[in-house]
């Protein structure tokens, strides 16, 4: 940095403004290559997701995200009656999974939450700002069975659903290059593609 020069400091804050509830999608673009496209040249362009075919250039390299989404939310129940929802995040050592609860206040190293009959998991350990430690005692294979019939869809919080969720996001959350399963949220920006635009991009 120059000398004299004083540094500029960016704040979080900085980046607040005010988004109308109504402004907010609640499903995908349908069909999905309808979505908007803003592009940056030499200023700045509001397109649609059709017109990408039209921006790469001979040489150009698209790079896709083949990760399936996981209905990786849970919700369950404490002994004590207490109703908790966790998301998992990743998988840790044996059949330990790191993930996100709320409320976290309201568990402890031990306690057990159950989300079904038969499907329950064990708090390991909690850390900082809601994350805990739980161990399911299935296998990977078992466990991914279980979510598939008792998870839904992790969205963001802006996107409301009731605690059962939609079926429907399961296959409106996936990219059409979704093959291997692992991810705890949709991969958003290949959200918009279609085997149209693939081809006309490929072209």
């Amino acid at each position: 940095m120059p000398d004299g020069q004083i540094p500029t400091i960016m704040l979080v804050s900085d980046f607040d403004f005010e988004l109308p509830a109504g402004r907010i999608a609640q499903s995908p673009a349908s069909p999905r290559d309808t979505a908007r496209l803003l592009a940056v040249r030499q200023g700045l362009e509001d397109l649609a997701i059709t017109d990408l075919a039209g921006l790469v250039r001979p040489g150009d390299v698209l790079v896709v995200n083949d990760t399936r989404v996981i209905p990786a939310r849970l919700n369950g129940k404490k002994d004590s009656g207490a109703k908790i929802q966790v998301t998992l995040l990743k998988p840790g050592l044996s059949s330990a999974w790191q993930a996100l609860a709320r409320p976290a206040r309201k568990l402890n190293p031990g306690d057990r939450i159950t989300f079904a009959a038969g499907f329950s998991c064990d708090v390991a350990g909690k850390g900082e700002h809601g994350q805990i430690t739980l161990t399911f005692g299935l296998s990977r294979e078992k466990l991914m069975t279980a979510l598939d019939s008792h998870g839904i869809m992790p969205l963001p919080p802006y996107i409301k659903r009731s605690d059962t969720g939609e079926h429907a996001d399961r296959e409106n959350y996936q990219t059409m290059f979704a093959k291997t399963p692992g991810a705890m949220a949709a991969p958003t920006a290949g959200l918009h593609f279609t085997s149209d635009l693939k081809k006309a991009i490929e072209k």
